[in-house]
């Protein structure tokens, strides 16, 4: 059954009721065929990162971690204090951990080969990025945290890891984000639906808000930077200007939300419905969005949430990557929007205009 944010909600501090996350992963272990212990250990480590690196956002105006570090990232991007905090504690949290034997950053240039435990069936690589929409942090806007995981073949040697780890985002075993926001969010999936766990700050633990969550259909919000719309393609912007049209049926018409925040962005719309765009622009040709560690892992949410996500032609997780950071346009959100994006990108935008 789908649940909305609001539905049954718990009632006003009744913790009873309400699951933790490491309590979810053991008493679900039937639905989620990688729900080993060293799988649930390195869930838990993951949690552990973003406990830490909520309590640094939320003292970000006290503490002196505001501003740049004046270093320029892979990207080409000048580093935010709190991306190179964000970056070190999932580092750090993972190699304490144990579990993971690979880790790929938005922050580092090349993966890290880690040490896994000796004792430990399955070898796991995730990838991540430590603080997606970091410039909101100065203004006291919402950001997140996105990452994938992978499992990786036995015996595989540490300096093929990376070309090993580098498969299409269909072969991802889990995926999630951290929306830090009014309140902290960790959402994820295991292949078999996807669930969100609110941080309650009083006992330290993510408890279960927001059950077998599902995208609705509707197209309530589009998220997209106008601000590029002369570098979009001619079909692109016709696509935007059907979306802007009231529905004929219920003279509804689409809204416009864009926080700079992909994780933000998304999440607003896999509540409410919408679709979030990162189209390939004359700055951007391959896109802006990296493939490996923020469009795959949302695309996996979103397509066991029942949306679908698309670089426009081609379906996301069926990609094949070539890097680490490699890029990709995207498209992603409710089915029918993400179904009438590529029509139109493909320059089949009549058929979309004919059905209304």
């Amino acid at each position: 059954m789908s649940h909305s944010p609001s539905e049954n909600p718990p009632p006003p501090g009744d913790l009873e009721s309400v699951m933790t996350l490491e309590q979810f992963i053991i008493d679900r272990h039937e639905r989620f065929p990688q729900a080993t212990g060293a799988f649930a250990r390195l869930l838990r480590d993951v949690s552990v990162a973003a406990k830490i690196i909520n309590h640094n956002i939320r003292r970000a105006g006290i503490l002196d971690v505001l501003g740049e570090t004046g270093r320029v990232n892979v990207q080409d991007e000048r580093q935010k204090q709190l991306d190179e905090i964000a970056d070190r504690e999932l580092e750090r949290a993972l190699r304490r951990g144990g579990e993971c034997c690979l880790i790929g950053s938005e922050e580092q240039p090349e993966t890290i080969p880690l040490s896994p435990d000796a004792t430990a069936q399955e070898q796991f690589a995730v990838f991540f990025d430590p603080l997606d929409g970091s410039t909101n942090t100065d203004v006291n806007a919402s950001v997140g945290t996105i990452f994938s995981i992978y499992t990786l073949p036995e015996h595989v040697d540490r300096d093929d890891s990376v070309h090993v780890a580098l498969r299409p985002g269909a072969e991802q075993v889990a995926a999630g984000y951290v929306a830090y926001g009014s309140s902290t969010m960790f959402v994820f999936t295991t292949g078999n639906g996807v669930n969100g766990f609110t941080l309650d700050p009083g006992i330290g633990e993510f408890l279960l808000t927001h059950p077998d969550l599902q995208i609705p259909a509707a197209r309530a919000m589009y998220s997209v930077n106008e601000a590029d719309i002369e570098d979009f393609s001619p079909e692109l912007r016709s696509f935007l200007r059907w979306l802007k049209q009231k529905d004929p049926q219920t003279g509804a018409r689409v809204r416009a939300r864009y926080i700079g925040s992909f994780v933000s962005d998304f999440h607003r719309n896999l509540l409410t419905g919408g679709l979030y765009m990162y189209p390939a622009t004359a700055d951007y040709p391959q896109g802006k969005l990296r493939l490996m560690y923020e469009a795959n892992p949302m695309a996996l949410l979103v397509e066991q949430a029942g949306g679908r996500a698309s670089d426009g032609h081609r379906r996301i997780l069926d990609l094949q990557p070539e890097e680490l950071h490699q890029r990709t346009p995207l498209f992603i959100g409710s089915a029918p929007l993400i179904e009438a994006a590529e029509a139109f990108l493909q320059g089949r935008g009549a058929e979309v205009e004919g059905r209304g």
